[in-house]
């Protein structure tokens, strides 16, 4: 069986063939699908924890709410089905979207008439199914655009749909909770399905991806196959470690960072309002610069200099530390940090599609992503006791420090894959 090793040398494009390679229809594709898929996230916490708040559901219950996201972690689980069958209508991929998408629309209308202070149980079926609905179109989104774009367009294809899901994400929060100002909860909730039924658009006009390289004949072959595809390759463990470390820092340092302004002593209203006009646009910035520099320049060149900057913004938040109360550091210290963590995400998820066999798209993808997700949980579960043990300065200092062995890792990685090539 032929392996597929990570391309992070690739086939460089000249600035003017970056310029043409993102005014096509795949990119296009790859900003509205990011879209669909960053608008359900946060239907089942942000504005649904407003919604049974004000309909007077006690705080113990609302926490426990947090469950329902379970299906974004187990989604590699169910990943081989996208892999082995292919829906009658549209094909592998897009046969697989328009299901998603339908069902998607019907939950989040179905948590439209659900009420959390009459029907709770209603609303947490609703807001699990929302939650499976939105992790499956997650697989094949991904799945999508890995075999829709050339290895050398992932980075940006990464960006677009990081900008997309990013928009999509803030119409669902920010949107969400200022129409629910002017109307009721379910109105919003109704809005929100009629806009997630619109993305069924971009999936028909969509081009179906090649299946050049086949597909698992068989369901033990869907779920066996790339397990085994994947294990077998050089160096695939030490490639998963990387895959762990490159965001550990920043993960750990993102955990304590609300805790942390509060404890400078900057209002909710500073913070929100710092994050939200120079975060947001610093991210969406950060993510397309990323995506041009990746497809001028390689994966590689992206993973290095980029990690480097995010071990950089990290050490921003020590120096916040020693500055303390100061409005203008916090919003060069957001900035900085966004814009990083932006250029970082671009070159990851680029490389990560690199990582995966065509004929098993699906499962690797969501492997990989699930895998890539751990740092939220066991690296940032002990930040809080670390914060108190060690204080502020060093704590971010232990951040930054913790990027090095990710990058050192990845430039080993790189070194010995160009002298076996």
């Amino acid at each position: 069986m032929e392996h597929t090793q990570p391309k992070l040398e690739q086939h460089k494009k000249s600035w003017q063939q970056v310029f043409f390679a993102i005014f096509t229809a795949r990119m296009l594709t790859a900003l509205v699908m990011g879209f669909a898929g960053g608008l359900p996230l946060f239907l089942t916490s942000t504005v649904l924890q407003a919604w049974m708040k004000e309909s007077g559901v006690d705080l113990g219950t609302i926490g426990l709410f947090a469950l329902v996201g379970l299906p974004y972690t187990l989604k590699f689980l169910w990943a081989p089905l996208m892999d082995r069958y292919i829906p009658s209508l549209l094909g592998r991929r897009r046969g697989w979207l328009l299901i998603w998408q339908l069902f998607l629309t019907a939950a989040i209308g179905l948590l439209a008439f659900s009420d959390p202070s009459q029907l709770l149980m209603m609303t947490a079926v609703a807001a699990l199914l929302l939650s499976f609905f939105s992790a499956s179109q997650d697989i094949v989104i991904d799945a999508y655009r890995r075999e829709s774009l050339s290895d050398d367009e992932q980075g940006m294809g990464a960006a677009l749909y990081v900008s997309g899901y990013r928009i999509g994400i803030l119409l669902a929060t920010g949107g969400g909770l200022i129409m629910a100002d002017y109307m009721s909860y379910q109105s919003v909730y109704l809005v929100m399905a009629t806009v997630m039924a619109g993305s069924i658009i971009a999936t028909l006009l969509a081009k179906e991806p090649e299946m050049n390289h086949g597909h698992p004949s068989t369901l033990r072959e869907a779920v066996i196959n790339p397990f085994k595809e994947y294990f077998t390759r050089k160096h695939a463990i030490l490639i998963l470690l990387f895959i762990f470390l490159y965001k550990v820092g920043d993960t750990m340092a993102s955990q304590m960072t609300i805790p942390f302004y509060l404890e400078l002593g900057f209002s909710k209203t500073e913070i929100g309002s710092i994050v939200k006009l120079f975060g947001f646009w610093a991210t969406i910035g950060g993510t397309f610069l990323g995506g041009l520099m990746i497809m001028r320049f390689g994966i590689f060149f992206g993973l290095i200099w980029f990690g480097l900057l995010q071990a950089l913004s990290t050490a921003g938040f020590a120096a916040l530390a020693v500055i303390g109360y100061n409005p203008v550091a916090l919003g060069f210290v957001i900035t900085f940090e966004n814009l990083s963590a932006g250029l970082g995400t671009a070159a990851f998820i680029a490389f990560m599609a690199s990582l995966t066999d065509k004929r098993f798209t699906a499962t690797q993808y969501a492997l990989l992503t699930s895998f890539m997700g751990m740092p939220r949980v066991f690296a940032a579960a002990p930040t809080g006791f670390m914060a108190e043990s060690m204080g502020w300065f060093s704590f971010f200092i232990f951040c930054t420090l913790i990027a090095l062995p990710g990058l050192l890792l990845l430039y080993w990685l790189d070194k010995r894959l160009q002298t076996e090539s």
